[in-house]
């Protein structure tokens, strides 16, 4: 399980009652210990009570250091049986650039001229208007911290500026293709399309 986050991200898994599993990261660890109960209040009850994903951020009140979060139950024959954690490191708020990496060396770019963010050879690709590099952050991690009224996940492997999106175009089996001001296509996949839809209300 560890391979699918980066080691910034810690995991846990639950039971209905108690933590089964917990692997800490570099940047958070809430120090939690397999047998631990679960604490009301946390990404993983709300998950447990709802029985539907939950994601949102957690102050420094239940584990003593704020965190962002994202909590998934699983079912075994239609039964609750617990719940999967990704727990993230929180971030400044009010961060309005993302500082890339050049060949010259690093440059702050705001939000707002960020075209799309795409991985492409286990690296983080930042297009923007007139540059272009790289970003230590995955894209799970950035769309933590990114704008969601500008920024929205499209693929596994692209984050998309609507505000840079001149048009959209159907594509096969439920999926679109994005054209950016740039010329440039950004696919949309068959995984993100309701929900892109959704998004943008077409």
């Amino acid at each position: 399980m560890g391979e699918l986050f980066s080691d910034e991200v810690s995991i846990a898994v639950t039971d209905k009652e108690q933590y089964v599993y917990y692997r800490p990261s570099k940047r958070v660890d809430l120090k939690i210990r397999p047998g631990d109960p679960v604490r009301e209040g946390t990404i993983a009850h709300q998950a447990l009570t709802s029985g539907q994903k939950t994601s949102e951020f957690i102050d420094r009140a239940i584990f003593g250091i704020p965190y962002h979060g994202m909590a998934v139950p699983f079912h075994r024959d239609g039964e609750l049986e617990g719940c999967v954690l990704a727990i993230y490191p929180t971030y400044t708020e009010g961060k309005s650039v993302v500082t890339i990496r050049t060949e010259d060396g690093w440059k702050p770019v705001p939000f707002g001229q960020v075209q799309y963010f795409e991985v492409k050879e286990r690296k983080t690709q930042v297009i923007a208007e007139g540059v272009a590099g790289t970003h230590k952050n995955t894209l799970q991690e950035f769309e933590y911290i990114l704008p969601r009224d500008m920024f929205v996940r499209c693929h596994r492997s692209f984050i998309v500026n609507v505000h840079h999106i001149r048009e959209i175009y159907p594509d096969s089996h439920s999926t679109f293709l994005l054209e950016m001001n740039t010329g440039e296509r950004v696919p949309v996949s068959q995984s993100y399309s309701s929900y892109f839809r959704k998004i943008l209300g077409f």
